[in-house]
């Protein structure tokens, strides 16, 4: 990791979250960590989530984008009402039905508005 990366990793660790250890592999906690950030930052911090799972590290993120749990998740635990609703990857879980049930409001998953309105999705970011 390069000094610049891991400066910024230290300084997610620091201000988003707290880092625990179970059985020896390291795992971020994290309770809303892009909240209030822009759209870069965003990325910025949900991308060194990742990076730090993939070099065998654990992540436990609490998020409201669902746009965001879709693109970074592995698998996402839907909360209704304090109970669990669904669980599973977000190819599985992120359903018309489920954001009407959890959400009291009526969207449609993967469909394009209507009437050519712009639209941004950091699905679309250019790494």
């Amino acid at each position: 990791m390069a000094s610049s990366s891991a400066s910024s990793l230290r300084a997610c660790c620091a201000r988003y979250g707290r880092r625990c250890s179970t059985a020896g592999r390291a795992i971020f906690l994290l309770d809303e960590p892009v909240s209030s950030l822009d759209i870069k930052h965003q990325l910025i911090i949900m991308n060194i989530a990742r990076d730090f799972a993939r070099r065998g590290g654990g992540v436990v993120a609490i998020l409201h984008d669902l746009n965001l749990t879709a693109m970074f998740a592995d698998r996402i635990f839907v909360m209704h009402r304090g109970r669990l609703a669904a669980t599973g990857s977000p190819w599985d879980v992120l359903s018309d039905d489920l954001i009407e049930k959890v959400f009291d409001c009526r969207l449609k998953v993967g469909v394009l508005p209507a009437a050519n309105m712009p639209f941004v999705l950091p699905q679309s970011s250019v790494s």
